[in-house]
């Protein structure tokens, strides 16, 4: 169990990784190392998250991946859940975004439940580093 203020402050993700049920890596979310994303988790309760694939041209045949969302936050040591108020994804406004939570050293660890990505099954993991307070 993790304690609630460890997660408090502005995070870079450093990481992400992708796998398949079977659990073989797949190609890393938003572009791997040039992926750009922040993650802000307030002491008040309040939070922002924005990632973005930002290599400067991308396969024919693969979509940009983009998201961001914010909302309130409840952290009960092991999972992170957002109340979605506002969203990139029309669909998630309003919902629950959960999020299942370590630590690896210094590192913040998000994984989101799975979802299909094209036609696959992925299991995703975001590390994030600390650059500042919140």
């Amino acid at each position: 169990m993790i304690e609630k203020t460890k997660v408090y402050g502005t995070w870079r993700l450093a990481r992400g990784i992708s796998k398949d049920a079977s659990g073989s890596l797949r190609p890393p979310p938003y572009g791997g190392n040039k992926a750009m994303a922040l993650l802000v988790l307030r002491e008040d309760g309040r939070m922002v998250s924005v990632l973005c694939d930002s290599r400067l041209s991308i396969p024919d045949t693969t979509e940009r991946e983009y998201t961001s969302y914010c909302g309130t936050f409840s952290f009960d040591g092991n999972t992170l859940v957002t109340r979605v108020d506002a969203c990139s994804d029309p669909s998630r406004f309003g919902t629950d975004q959960v999020r299942k939570v370590r630590m690896e050293g210094e590192l913040l660890v998000l994984e989101p439940p799975p979802r299909e990505k094209d036609g696959i099954l992925e299991h995703r993991e975001m590390f994030w580093e600390r650059v500042g307070d919140a």
